[in-house]
């Protein structure tokens, strides 16, 4: 299991990390991704650090806060060194009916901070993550709440999720001007399936040195190719997110199953293993309800796709080109074209 480090900082974290959506049901949305109680969930923790994980990731909307409160106990009943794994978690989402128990004030961040410290039973967070982007509150007042957490030691590190390329830059400015903690990562939707954030998020990712974690990698389950042809089976047959351009995917799951047959490995260890592979990624989050599944998935990070079966993958899921980036291509194959010619004008 491959250690990266996390955005600009000294830390490290595994390739992979356990994502704890499928902990606790509840109500709603969160029962239909998963329900899994404390022994259920404590099995997959213990597997996943045995098998080199040293990230774990949640958030305290899910399963409306159980999902922290198992993953803490989880490690407890593990005995987990608390320097030996890196807790992450969110906040944002509602944790009650009021007008101010959401969103990313000053208020409501801090307060939901200190409430995820007392569900995961931890004296602090070491990357604490806005879940979405709140237009209602200055950027200013989001970056200074984080800064206020880092300065009392309730948190490490931090990051955002779900932003945009020019609101992360912004706050990366404010941050920079004023001496706060900056972020060091971001959190987005990515897989072969979904290579949106390639347009603007990944060049800024690189630009800024902030790390990239993954979630949905197998775009809710379709990626795993146990559901093509339009099946509704699994979890997107009652909730059908992230989306995706269903045609593009479906040709995506055939070229992944012609490397996984040849491979003799399952098609959404080929999906994994291509995101594994782009070097704007930091981490992968993987979240299973089962045990088999995760150890499909932690079985991923031993496959090493070849040049050849990388490029058949990246020109299947590859992205129509649109405005401005088209006109940069062409700009670039002027640039080469002008290098190799050895003409003035050349750079």
């Amino acid at each position: 299991m491959y250690q990266k480090k996390l955005g600009n900082t000294g830390l490290f974290v595994s390739e992979l990390c356990l994502g704890t959506m499928t902990f606790g049901g509840g109500a709603g949305m969160w029962r239909q991704i998963g329900a899994l109680d404390q022994a259920e969930a404590g099995r997959l923790v213990g597997r996943a650090l045995e098998a080199g994980i040293n990230f774990i990731d949640t958030a305290d909307v899910y399963a409306e806060g159980l999902s922290e409160t198992i993953t803490g106990q989880a490690l407890r009943d593990l005995k987990v060194p608390r320097d030996s794994v890196v807790v992450a978690t969110k906040g944002y989402g509602p944790t009650g009916p009021g007008a101010n128990a959401k969103g990313a004030s000053r208020l409501h961040l801090i307060d939901a901070c200190k409430a995820s410290l007392k569900r995961l039973q931890l004296d602090h967070i070491d990357l604490y993550q806005i879940h979405g982007f709140d237009p209602a509150t200055p950027i200013e007042e989001q970056v200074r709440a984080l800064d206020i957490l880092v300065q009392h030691g309730h948190v490490r590190y931090v990051g955002v999720s779900n932003w945009a390329a020019w609101q992360v830059v912004k706050a990366l400015g404010i941050s920079a001007r004023a001496g706060l903690a900056r972020f060091e990562t971001l959190q987005a939707y990515y897989s072969i399936a979904g290579r949106d954030l390639e347009r603007e998020i990944v060049p800024m990712l690189r630009s800024e040195g902030l790390g990239l974690l993954v979630w949905s990698p197998l775009a809710g389950g379709l990626l795993s190719g146990k559901y093509s042809g339009g099946g509704g089976e699994g979890r997107r047959a009652s909730f059908d997110f992230p989306p995706v351009d269903r045609p593009r995917a479906e040709s995506c799951i055939d070229a992944m199953r012609t490397v996984a047959e040849a491979r003799g490995v399952s098609v959404a260890q080929v999906a994994l293993a291509w995101l594994l592979h782009r070097t704007a990624v930091t981490s992968v989050i993987v979240g299973a309800k089962r045990l088999d599944q995760l150890e499909d998935n932690i079985a991923a990070t031993a496959l090493s796709l070849t040049g050849d079966e990388l490029d058949a993958l990246d020109a299947v899921s590859a992205l129509p080109a649109e405005y401005p980036g088209w006109m940069f291509e062409r700009q670039g194959v002027r640039a080469q074209q002008l290098a190799e010619s050895g003409r003035p004008g050349a750079r």
